[in-house]
C-alpha cells in the first residue's frame, strides 16, 4: 500500500515539471521531496523520473503511474468534499435561472428549502434565453430541452421529463369546429416562440412519425401561464406542457386536440459547473430540487377545488 503523501508529491512534480516547481508551489523543502520520490521508486521497483543536473525526464510507465496517481488523489478529494459538505450549514447567495412558466413548481418547493436553511439567500433569474453559467455568475440553471446542452465542462442533474400538447378551450372548438392538421393554420393560435410572424409546432405520433406545423400565433409569449390563460379563455390554440394541459384536460377546461400527437420529450433538468468545490448551499439545493421537483411538477397536473372553469382558474 502506498504512501498517499508520496502519490502526491510524486504528481506534484509532474504536474510543475520539476522538483524545485513543486516544492516552491507546496512549500516543501526539494530535499524531502527528492528523497520520498526516490523511496517510491524503489518500492515500486521502476525508474518513474529520469534525472540530469539539467534536464528531467518522466519515463513512459511514470506517465501512466502519474494518470492513476491523478484519479486517486481526485477520488480522496471527493471523499474529503462529501465529508466536507455534510459537516458545513449551507449558508450564502445561491443564483439560479429558471424558464419562464417554471414559476408555479418553484414557488412550490422553496418555502421549504428556505426554512430548512434560514442562512441561505436565493437570487432567482427568470429567463427564456440560454444563460452562460460562468460569464453571468449563474449556480444553478433549470432547463427544459429535448436535448442536454453539449458543454463538457457543465454538469447535467436530470429531474423530470414531459411533453407538450395541443389544447383548446371547448368554447373555441364551438366557434371554429374540428380541428385537423390542415385547418390549424386557419384558426388562432398561441406560440412560445417570441418576436416572430411565423411559428414552427413540430409534434411526434407513437410511431415515430413526425409533422411540422407552420402558423401565425395571434398571440406569443415565453411564459407558460400567459399562454395557458389565452388557451382556456379562448383566445387559440395553444401547445402546451403537460404539468399544465393535463390539470384542464381532467377538469373538462380544455380538450386535447390531435390527442395521438405531441412534442418530443423534453428533460426537465439543471445544469451546474462542477461538483468539485460547490458551495454547502448549492448543493443543497440541487439535491433539495431533485427531491421536491418531480412532485410540484405532479401536482400541477392536479385540479384543485373551484378549477372548473376560466373564470376561476388559478396556476
Amino acid at each position: 500500500m502506498q504512501d498517499l503523501n508520496d502519490l502526491a508529491l510524486y504528481a506534484a512534480v509532474v504536474r510543475h515539471k520539476g522538483f524545485t516547481a513543486a516544492a516552491n508551489a507546496l512549500g516543501v523543502p526539494k530535499s524531502k521531496i527528492s528523497k520520498r520520490i526516490a523511496a517510491l521508486e524503489e518500492q515500486l521497483g521502476v525508474r518513474l523520473i529520469e534525472r540530469s543536473t539539467r534536464k528531467l525526464s518522466v519515463t513512459d510507465i511514470g506517465k501512466s503511474f502519474y494518470d492513476r496517481c491523478e484519479a486517486v488523489l481526485s477520488g480522496v478529494e471527493a471523499a474529503e468534499a462529501v465529508v466536507a459538505v455534510a459537516k458545513a450549514e449551507p449558508a450564502g447567495t445561491v443564483r439560479m435561472s429558471m424558464p419562464p412558466g417554471f414559476a408555479p413548481m418553484i414557488a412550490a418547493v422553496l418555502p421549504g428549502f428556505m426554512k430548512r436553511y434560514p442562512l441561505v439567500r436565493l437570487s432567482i433569474i427568470t429567463t427564456g434565453r440560454p444563460v452562460d453559467l460562468i460569464e453571468e455568475r449563474i449556480d444553478i440553471a433549470l432547463r427544459v430541452r429535448d436535448t442536454y446542452d453539449t458543454d463538457q465542462s457543465l454538469v447535467v442533474r436530470r429531474f423530470a421529463s414531459t411533453r407538450r400538447h395541443l389544447a383548446a378551450s371547448p368554447a373555441f372548438l364551438e366557434r371554429y369546429g374540428h380541428i385537423d392538421f390542415d385547418t390549424i393554420s386557419r384558426v388562432p393560435t398561441l406560440s412560445m416562440q417570441e418576436n416572430t410572424p411565423r411559428a414552427i409546432w413540430t409534434l411526434h405520433n407513437a410511431s415515430g412519425d413526425v409533422r411540422d406545423i407552420a402558423h401565425s400565433p395571434v398571440l406569443s409569449c415565453s411564459d407558460f401561464a400567459v399562454l395557458e390563460r389565452a388557451t382556456l379563455e379562448g383566445i387559440g390554440l395553444g401547445l402546451l406542457p403537460d404539468m399544465i394541459a393535463e390539470r384542464g384536460f381532467r377538469a373538462g377546461a380544455l380538450t386535447h386536440v390531435l390527442p395521438d400527437w405531441s412534442s418530443a420529450e423534453a428533460a426537465v433538468h439543471a445544469v451546474f459547473t462542477s461538483r468539485h468545490g460547490m458551495l454547502p448551499a448549492v448543493r443543497a439545493l440541487i439535491d433539495h430540487l431533485a427531491e421536491n421537483l418531480p412532485r410540484s411538477l405532479e401536482r400541477c397536473q392536479e385540479i384543485t377545488p373551484g378549477e372548473r372553469s376560466p373564470g376561476t382558474w388559478s396556476i
